[in-house]
């Protein structure tokens, strides 16, 4: 399924209507650039897990937990892992095959052991339809 959104609000709203359909144990893999939208996206995941808290990236802690929405999200950021080993130390099985939902922005550097039924979402500009136009990809989701 491919969403195009011509703004960081309408981005925001795709995020809020994915955490709304969450279901427990669902992990979701965010891809996208530097600058492209993957902290709005997730902003409104949270927020549609009822979660009123300020999220931001975990870029210098890997996860970042929320246990007040109607499930426990776990935002993970893995830019800066070094190796899959970091990931055991963190105890990874607990969040990938637990309650809550997960959302891995940069998984693609951990997908040898990112779930097979997991979510894929990729978010990419395209400057020749406007500096905000984002198409939002996603893969192994029915319907929004």
């Amino acid at each position: 399924m491919i969403i195009e959104t011509k703004n960081a609000r309408e981005t925001y709203e795709v995020g809020e209507k994915i955490g709304r359909k969450a279901r427990p144990g669902q992990v979701y893999t965010l891809m996208g650039d530097l600058g492209v939208g993957k902290t709005v996206f997730t902003q409104g995941v949270a927020n549609g897990l009822g979660i009123t808290e300020p999220v931001s990236s975990p870029t210098f802690t890997i996860i970042q937990e929320y246990e007040e929405g109607r499930l426990p999200f776990y935002h993970f950021d893995v830019y800066r892992i070094g190796c899959i080993e970091e990931m055991d130390e963190i105890g990874y099985e607990d969040y990938f095959y637990g309650n809550g939902i997960c959302l891995i922005e940069w998984a693609n550097l951990i997908e040898e052991i990112i779930p097979e039924d997991a979510i894929s979402i990729t978010i990419e500009k395209d400057l020749e339809k406007g500096f905000d136009y984002r198409r939002i990809r996603i893969e192994g989701m029915e319907e929004l």
